[in-house]
Parts: C-alpha cells; sequence; structure tokens
C-alpha cells in the first residue's frame, strides 16, 4: 500500500519519541486499509498551543488553542469517501492533507484520561485522519460512527485504554 506519512516536528517543548513514527505508520496503514484508500500523503506537523492557538483562531474562528486540526486536500462529497488511486508505480502521490496536533494538548488530556501519551497521539492522528476523509462529529449520529471507527483502528493497532 503506498499511503505514506510525513512528520515535521515545530515544538521544542517535549522530545519526541523516536518510537512515535513507526506507530504513526502503522496506524495510517490500518486506518487506509479499513477506509479502503490505497494511496496518498499526509502530512502530520506536532506543535505546541501557542502555535495550534493561532492556527484554530485563523482558520477556524475559535479564539482558543484545541488538539487536532485537519486540512484536507480533496473535495469530500457524501457521507464516505473512497479513495481510489492508479495503481501504476509512477503514479504521483496524492495529498490527502495535513494533521495538526499539539504536543503539550495530548500531554494534558492522557494525563485526564489515565492513559499514555503514545494512545493519545495515536487517537489525535487517527481523529485527524478521518477528518481528512470527511467524516465528522457535528451530530449525535456522525460522532458514534466516527469515533466507532477510531476505536476499532486504535484497537487494531493496539493502543487501547
Amino acid at each position: 500500500m503506498a499511503v505514506t506519512l510525513i512528520c515535521i516536528n515545530e515544538q521544542d517543548h517535549y522530545p519526541l519519541p523516536e518510537s512515535w513514527t513507526p506507530m504513526l505508520e502503522k496506524l495510517l496503514h490500518i486506518a487506509a486499509e479499513h477506509e479502503q484508500v490505497s494511496a496518498g500523503e499526509v502530512a502530520l506537523t506536532f506543535v505546541d498551543d501557542a502555535q495550534i492557538h493561532e492556527l484554530n483562531r485563523t482558520y477556524r474562528g475559535i479564539d482558543r488553542p484545541t488538539d487536532v486540526l485537519s486540512f484536507p486536500m480533496l473535495e469530500v462529497g457524501g457521507e464516505e469517501l473512497k479513495v481510489t488511486f492508479d495503481e501504476a508505480e509512477d503514479a504521483p502521490e496524492e495529498m490527502l492533507g495535513d494533521i495538526i496536533i499539539s504536543v503539550e494538548r495530548a500531554i494534558a488530556q492522557s494525563e485526564d484520561y489515565g492513559h499514555s501519551l503514545e494512545r493519545e497521539i495515536g487517537f489525535l492522528f487517527v481523529h485527524g485522519f478521518l477528518h481528512l476523509l470527511g467524516y465528522d462529529h457535528g451530530d449525535e449520529e456522525e460522532e458514534k460512527v466516527m469515533f466507532a471507527k477510531q476505536e476499532l483502528i486504535l484497537q487494531k493497532a493496539g493502543l487501547v485504554r
């Protein structure tokens, strides 16, 4: 499967463990397989609360930090998006979008929820990935569908609470 991850660290408050990259790549492949995404590229950037606060204010008009933001590059129509690509080896990677995670927020939330930071980062990454594919949690039914998918993907990867 040609789904690739680009990780960028733009924060210096927390040293990122080397184990995160393989864990996030595994999650991406599990999530992509589950959602029948055969190829594409996801850019994941780790930031601090000040940076995500500014992005949240600029792009969503919400003047506070958040845990994760997603910026999809594909047009999404309907309830589900099925992405398929040409299987040719020289086919360019389709940019699925950008996911931004606040490491500070993730640390606080992992402590609040009583699970590992690795699990929280994994949760936020899968959450962001599903947003890239058009899933949302604006109402109770959408939330039920999206959160069930998140938990299934996290369980397949062994990131349980």
